[in-house]
């Protein structure tokens, strides 16, 4: 199989690339920035915007699949700037698989997608889109996921997957934030209340997306869907971030404050950073509170039974291999 990876050089984009190499396909990355450990380990590597519709549609020249992994993921920015690389970006790659006959696109897109702010337990797939959200970046990646889900057709057979926090070693955000919080003090469980949510450990995602990519065509029972992918398995959320601070050797979270004041902040910091034009993330925003107050697990037993998806490294086994891998690093 000869694949177009966007995003190869990210988090979950490079995991695909390694996992695709390994099986002896034939992968190209398409990406902004340069990656010479994507050429290191035996992908052809693309520089380009993936806004420039003539570059993504040269790029995506002879493939016989794309895995479309690039995307605006911060919690906070102009709008404009989600919008073009999440919307824009989509289109023209929907528009380069049916200028070059491409004839599969899997799509990762995210739960917060359908994410409306309040507790979110055992949701599936048929959960409608919200009609206001509190950031562009679930915003402008719903209108993407419209967009790839009314792609799919005779000619282009699409899927979507909405990986949940994903993490595991090699982690650029979620981990390096967790214990930067942490070592300044500034992590803490909001709320009283016990909030399970989903996650993902990486090689799960990209099982998933291999899987999906096996499976789709035209026709094919999964071609024009969205799936939930997750450990299938919620946990408590500061359990989760205790799990990831232990696994750095560093303390549990030992503090709490009221949901409602960490809202607040959030709100008020949106605001000041909104008047003084500050391109830097804020250290709390509305989003983000909602995110850390609420309950947010899925239903993933579409995925089970479409995808043939089994989570098959487990929480606990994610912790042991990230500590072996931050051990292996300090040595």
């Amino acid at each position: 199989m000869k694949a177009l990876v966007t995003g190869g050089g990210g988090f979950l984009g490079k995991a695909i690339v390694r996992s695709l190499l390994d099986r002896g396909d034939e992968i190209t990355c398409f990406a902004r920035d340069d990656y010479p450990e994507l050429r290191r380990m035996g992908a052809a590597t693309l520089r380009g915007d993936i806004v420039d519709a003539h570059a993504v549609a040269l790029a995506a020249e002879g493939s016989d699949i794309i895995f479309h992994v690039a995307a605006k993921t911060d919690i906070w920015g102009d709008y404009n700037d989600f919008y073009s690389i999440n919307v824009t970006g989509t289109e023209n790659i929907i528009a380069a698989c049916r200028k070059n006959g491409i004839p599969r696109l899997v799509y990762t897109s995210s739960p917060s997608v359908v994410f409306q702010g309040g507790d979110m337990e055992g949701v599936n797939e048929s959960t409608p889109y919200p009609d206001r959200y509190d950031a562009p970046y679930p915003e402008t990646k719903a209108i993407a996921e419209r967009k790839v889900m009314r792609a799919n057709g005779k000619t282009l057979a699409t899927v979507a997957l909405r990986p949940h926090l994903i993490w595991g070693p090699g982690d650029p955000n979620f981990f390096p934030r967790l214990i930067e919080r942490r070592k300044t003090g500034r992590l803490f469980r909001v709320g009283k209340k016990s909030h399970l949510v989903d996650c993902i450990y990486l090689d799960n995602a990209v099982d998933a997306h291999l899987s999906a990519a096996e499976r789709l065509r035209n026709g094919s029972p999964i071609a024009g869907k969205t799936y939930f992918i997750s450990q299938g398995k919620p946990i408590d959320i500061v359990e989760l971030m205790n799990g990831i601070l232990g696994a750095a050797d560093l303390p549990p979270i030992d503090r709490t404050v009221p949901a409602s004041v960490v809202y607040a902040a959030g709100w008020l910091l949106e605001k000041v950073y909104s008047t003084l034009r500050r391109n830097d993330e804020p250290p709390m925003t509305r989003f983000l509170a909602k995110q850390l107050s609420t309950a947010h697990w899925f239903d993933i037993s579409a995925a089970r039974r479409d995808l043939d998806y089994r989570p098959m490294v487990t929480i606990e086994e994610g912790f042991k291999r990230l500590h072996e891998s931050l051990h292996e690093r300090s040595l």
